[in-house]
Order: structure tokens, then sequence, then C-alpha cells
């Protein structure tokens, strides 16, 4: 006799239409200290529903498959974003594309894995992982970096941390090489190389039936694109906040990554705890790859189409950074084991990079 699957608990199908429902009452012009605590408890319950659907899709079409949804889900919805506030805000946006990317990728390299390795190994003292698929990612994630990152810096054609026309295409393109290239080799030609290097716990829990696994897809969508639209109405909020305390403008940029990345993070970090690093490591670095290999082109045919300078490059100070916590990754995570120590490296470089933003 088959076994029957759970169907969706009601909260998570109730807080992304609530969060909706808050997002309706301000665009209907509610507003006031009390509306906006509603909605940050609205976008609190839109990210753990998020969590609950991106698990039930992943354990339907199975590793990496799973992972890749997420990413890509969050990863397109930060793009809209990114690319509608470009629109919206002119040429006065001409760094938003590249602060927004540097600190995804920061925090997705520090803050992520460094609290996945912490948690995983406080819990289980020893963690294992394959390592080809995490040295994959993070080969391809160093090239593309750089490229967009850091190259434009140095690129004489024209002065500044930016690419000219033709340079700023060619990087768009290569990058989209880069991310498809991977995809392909995760998905389709090294599948293998990505799956847990270990007994997956869930392997033994049934499957979610095909209803509820597409009802899942569709609420992870609504759900997502909640979280984005909510941290996008609190956002002017953040900025009086971030301005009233005197610190820099980038200190917003990261709290909404912060935001936007909420969900993939905490999957990742509930996948930590069960001893599944690999689906950690693939959510994490998936989705710095994604961040940064769809952002950049998408923002480069906004630049081209519309004659705006792109500011690229990063300062010489947050480009240390960025080079550092690649390698410190690629050290950390060359063994195929860890314990709570790299944890605590990466967690001390996100703190490192949090301080000096806001003292620089």
């Amino acid at each position: 006799m088959p076994t029957r699957t759970p169907a969706l608990p009601y909260w998570t199908i109730a807080w992304p239409l609530a969060a909706w429902g808050l997002l309706a009452g301000q665009a209907g012009g509610l507003q006031g200290a009390v509306y906006l605590a509603l909605m940050a408890l609205g976008l609190v319950g839109a990210v753990l529903s998020a969590v609950h659907h991106a698990e039930v899709v992943a354990h339907k079409v199975g590793e990496p498959y799973g992972t890749l949804v997420l990413a890509l889900a969050i990863t397109i919805i930060e793009v809209a974003l990114i690319v509608s506030m470009m629109l919206a805000g002119g040429p006065q946006t001409t760094a938003l594309a590249r602060d927004t990317v540097f600190a995804a990728v920061m925090l997705i390299l520090n803050g992520i894995v460094g609290l996945c390795l912490l948690a995983g190994g406080s819990r289980h003292r020893e963690q294992t992982f394959g390592q080809l698929g995490v040295s994959a990612s993070l080969t391809t994630l160093a090239a593309i970096a750089v490229l967009t990152l850091v190259l434009p810096n140095y690129t004489t054609s024209l002065a500044g941390p930016v690419y000219t026309a033709s340079q700023l295409a060619f990087v768009a393109i290569v990058s989209l090489v880069l991310y498809g290239t991977f995809v392909l080799v995760q998905t389709v030609r090294h599948r293998d190389y990505f799956l847990p290097a270990q007994a997956d716990l869930d392997s033994h829990a049934p499957p979610p039936a095909g209803r509820t696994a597409i009802a899942s897809g569709v609420l992870l969508v609504v759900g997502l694109v909640a979280v984005v639209l909510l941290a996008k109405g609190l956002a002017p909020t953040i900025e009086a906040a971030v301005a009233h305390a005197g610190a820099p403008k980038a200190v917003v940029g990261i709290i909404i990554a912060m935001v936007v990345l909420l969900p993939e993070g905490l999957a990742a970090f509930r996948a930590a705890q069960a001893n599944r690093l690999q689906t950690s490591l693939n959510l994490a670095l998936g989705s710095a790859l994604a961040s940064i290999g769809l952002t950049i082109p998408a923002v480069a045919v906004v630049s081209l189409a519309t004659g705006w300078t792109l500011t690229l490059g990063l300062d010489t100070k947050s480009a240390v950074l960025l080079l550092l916590s690649l390698f410190v990754t690629s050290l950390s995570l060359s063994t195929g084991r860890t314990t709570v120590l790299q944890g605590t490296v990466h967690l001390v470089l996100l703190a490192t990079y949090l301080f000096t933003t806001i003292v620089p």
C-alpha cells in the first residue's frame, strides 16, 4: 500500500497571501509605524514559507535540481528588482548593481557558508562533501567575479572603474557562457559531482505528490516575489534609519541583500544542521554564481540600451576582501572535510567586511 504524502501546512499558504495583502494595503496608502511592523512580520513569514516550499520542490525533483530551482528563482527576482530600480532611478544608480552583487557574494561566501560550517561542525564535529562539485563552483565563481568586479579597474581604453561598450558586451557574454556551462555540468554532464557524498537523510521519506510539488512551486515564486517587494517597500525606512545613524549608504544594500538571501540562507542552514553539507554548499555557491552570472549581463543590457555608465570596478579595500574571501573559501573547502574552524574563519571575514563597510 503506497505511503500518502502530507498536504501542505496551512501556514505555508497563509503567509504568502498575507504578505500580498500587506503589499496591497501599502499600495492603497496604509502606512505608519504599526503597519511597517506588520510588513516586517509578513516578510519573516513569507521567508519561512518560501523555505518550506523550496524544500518540497527540492525533494520532488532531487539533487542538484532542487537547489538550482531556489537559486534561480531568487536570482531572477533579484535581477528584476535591480533592473526596475535602475530604470526608475536613472543614471544615479550607476553603482547599484555592483554594490548589490558584491554584497550578495560576500554574504554568501562568508555569511551563509560560515554559518553552515559552524552549525554543522558544532552538531556533527566533522562533515564531508564532494570536492569535485565545489571545485567546479569556485573555479567558475572566481573567474566571473574577477572579470566583472576587479578587471574594470585595470583596463585602459576608458579611465575609471568602468568598461567601454564593447568591453561590457564582451564581459556580459562570457559571464553567460561561464554560468551556462556550469549549469550544464551541474545538471547533465557531471551531475554526480554535486550529489551528496553521504546518504541523504531524507532519502527514505516518500516524495511529495505531483500536485503538492506544483502547488509548492507556485507558492515558492509567489512568496519570493512578496519577499522582494516587501523588502523594497521597507527600503525607505531602512535608508532613513541608516542615515539617522550616520552609516554609509552601502549599508542599505547590505541589509536588502540580507533580506533577499534569507530564504536560501535559512534553507542552507537547515540542511547543514541535518548533516547535508553538500546540499548547503550547492545552495550557497550556486546562488553566488547565479547572482553574479545573471545580474551583470542583465544590467549590461540596460546600460548599453540607455547609454548610462555602469560602474563595476570595486575600490581597493573591497577588491582585497573579495579576493581574500575567494582564496580562503578555496582553501577551507579543499579537503572535502570541514569543522568549526573553517566556519569561524568565514564568519570573521564577514564581520570584517561589515565593520569596514561601516567604518571604512
